[in-house]
């Protein structure tokens, strides 16, 4: 089945449960299922990733395991707009729409909620859960498709992330928290003594997942852009440990505090820059409970490829499109390129109507969001998520002299490595206030405003987007040799 067969228009409404997209995906021929008992350390994530992109990867029994591991269904950008009910070329519309217009949800009792079926309070995270180990350095087994959910300790309300999480044991993890909203709340909290109430969803439904990465405000709870996404307020259920809101539909939920205090060694892990992350000393979650349905599924993300990346991109490319068409009514597409891992390189597609213009977008971009690394700016007749028509468009159209923009010292990524280079490791890793410290470029790859004759006219052939070739090609046609 290719994508155009599985466009939106075959059905009226997204999907609002994993096992229900699930279900549709193997009815379309979309879904593997191992053998039984793969190993969790390294054997799964190695299927898993050469399946990553094409089918997703169903592994029943891993390691002997009772719960089975899935990985890969928001592998494919045609996938997600179709898990959503929207054409791919509607996505980014429709998601923007969402973020802006939240739906709140509406709480469920527990006896209604399908993650609550099942409760364990005396927990050993790894003998309960089917943890993998990944990457070939990686510290130990991680959960990387966990949502992260936590209250703001003044307002109340709640975010929702995904943080890479380390399972040191029984009831102990470490999780980094990068400097975003989750960070600001757990500081807040340990600023009052207190701990951090935390639950870790693991199996949620595709659009669920997608609202997790939204680039809000920090008293936006993502549940309601999930929501949104839906067409209606998502259900969810308060824990059993505290007074987190959780989605009722989740297929694993556990419970537990991020302690104030407490560091345990964390990674080295390998991220989706596609280099480890250094060893370090992060914060503690205590775990207090684990609930989850009947036969639950545990969701795990190979990190660095398709799934990962576009989780992260798809909603980033919403939010930057919509900050800059806000300055500039002329910027029409943006994406974020998956050779620059989905977060560092971005392409904006304008029709360009002054000199000078693309400059102007290209720093509104790096003020967006600080992990934008580079910037290439190109007209209305370059496809900007093809790389090819990108590069054409640098390497016809860009003169490093004039169309250059480059800025130093600016904040960037704390996880792209070439940031540290030079640093000086003799105390550990570099103080976090010099983390991340990058310098970013600008390519303006436009054509100017007013050019002599066809100098920069795009070559094209007449007519050559109608041909319509199954009516041109002759099956029954031979070549005959003289």
């Amino acid at each position: 089945m290719t994508d155009s067969d599985t466009s939106a228009g075959a059905r009226r409404a997204p999907f609002t449960d994993l096992r229900q997209w699930l279900a549709h995906l193997d009815s379309t021929g979309r879904v593997a299922v191992m053998r039984e008992g793969v190993p969790l350390q390294h054997t799964l994530a190695a299927i898993a990733k050469r399946l990553d992109g094409h089918k997703v990867a169903y592994f029943p029994r891993p390691g002997g395991h009772a719960i089975p591991v899935v990985s890969g269904f928001m592998a494919r950008r045609a996938w997600i707009a179709e898990a959503i009910g929207v054409p791919e070329s509607g996505l980014l519309a429709h998601f923007r729409d969402a973020a802006e217009h939240p739906l709140p949800w509406t709480e469920v009792p527990a006896a209604t909620a399908p993650c609550q079926q099942i409760v364990h309070r005396d927990v050993d995270v790894l003998n309960t859960l089917p943890v993998p180990t990944h990457s070939e350095h990686d510290s130990g087994p991680y959960i990387t498709a966990g949502l992260v959910i936590a209250r703001n300790p003044v307002t109340g309300v709640q975010n929702v992330s995904i943080n890479r999480i380390q399972v040191h044991d029984r009831q102990r993890m470490a999780i980094l928290m990068l400097p975003r909203h989750l960070l600001a709340f757990y500081k807040e909290a340990e600023a009052r003594g207190q701990a951090l109430e935390v639950a870790v969803v693991i199996g949620v439904d595709p659009l669920t997942l997608l609202a997790s990465q939204a680039i809000a405000p920090i008293d936006t709870d993502e549940l309601e852009i999930a929501g949104a996404l839906h067409g209606a307020p998502l259900d969810v259920v308060k824990c059993v440990t505290h007074d987190v809101r959780v989605p009722a539909h989740a297929e694993i939920v556990i419970e537990g505090r991020i302690l104030p205090t407490e560091r345990d060694a964390e990674g080295p892990f390998g991220e989706f820059p596609k280099y480890y992350s250094a060893r370090e000393y992060r914060e503690v979650i205590q775990v207090d409970a684990i609930t989850h349905r009947a036969n639950p599924l545990f969701h795990t993300i190979i990190p660095a490829e398709m799934e990962h990346l576009l989780l992260g991109s798809i909603p980033r490319e919403a939010t930057l499109l919509a900050h800059l068409q806000r300055s500039f009514s002329n910027v029409l597409d943006v994406h974020l390129a998956i050779g620059g891992v989905g977060r560092y390189h971005l392409h904006v597609k304008i029709r360009k109507t002054h000199e000078g213009q693309p400059k102007n977008v290209i720093c509104a971009a790096f003020g967006a969001h600080y992990d934008i690394k580079q910037v290439i700016v190109v007209d209305d007749d370059v496809e900007v998520h093809d790389p090819l028509q990108v590069e054409w468009a640098v390497a016809t159209r860009f003169q490093a002299d004039r169309d250059l923009v480059v800025i130093a010292g600016a904040q960037g990524s704390v996880l792209d490595p070439s940031t540290t280079v030079g640093l000086d490791f003799s105390g550990g890793a570099p103080p976090a206030h010099l983390q991340g410290v990058s310098a970013k470029m600008g390519l303006d790859a436009t054509r100017p405003v007013v050019y002599h004759e066809h100098v920069f006219t795009k070559v094209r052939v007449p007519g050559e987007s109608d041909i319509d070739l199954d009516a041109e090609i002759d099956p029954a046609g031979r070549v005959e040799f003289l």
